[in-house]
């Protein structure tokens, strides 16, 4: 079985948000939603997300830029934003999609998701993780000191 298979295997069956194979195994899985799920895989797993594939639930310009800065080879999205479409257009990633959007939203579908704002202007996919993981930081700041980050 290919690696992005084995992903996306690995997505449904699971009920994950995040899986990534690499060399015929899943090397890492996540519950997280939204980017933290993905910076997590990168702080865990550096450059063993190089050439790996990715199978994620939502894939917008953030998550699109990230798997940049990780050389990932190839991304399977349930749901894929059509920035994230251009940006792996443009750095020769290969993808699959089931429903392509116009906009990844927050959860309440009010506006534009926090983190893919936070990249609009962003086309360097460094300074995409630089501002992402900032924005996480802050943002887990924020909690109570009981509380934690959501999981499905």
């Amino acid at each position: 079985m290919q690696n992005l298979e084995l992903a996306k295997k690995t997505l449904v069956e699971r009920g994950l948000t995040l899986a990534v194979a690499c060399d015929g195994e899943v090397i890492f899985e996540s519950e997280l939603h939204g980017v933290s799920g993905f910076l997590d895989a990168v702080k865990g797993l550096g450059g063993r997300l190089r050439r790996a594939s990715v199978a994620d639930r939502v894939v917008g310009k953030a998550v699109a830029l990230l798997c940049v800065f990780a050389g990932v080879k190839d991304v399977y999205a349930v749901t894929l934003g059509i920035t994230a479409k251009k940006v792996f257009d443009e750095n020769g990633i290969g993808y699959e999609y089931e429903h392509l959007v116009d906009s990844i939203l927050n959860a309440d579908r009010s506006r534009a998701c926090v983190f893919e704002r936070v990249v609009t202007d962003v086309s360097d996919a460094e300074e995409a993780f630089v501002r992402l993981k900032r924005l996480r930081d802050e943002l887990a700041e924020g909690l109570p000191n009981n509380a934690k980050p959501i999981k499905s």
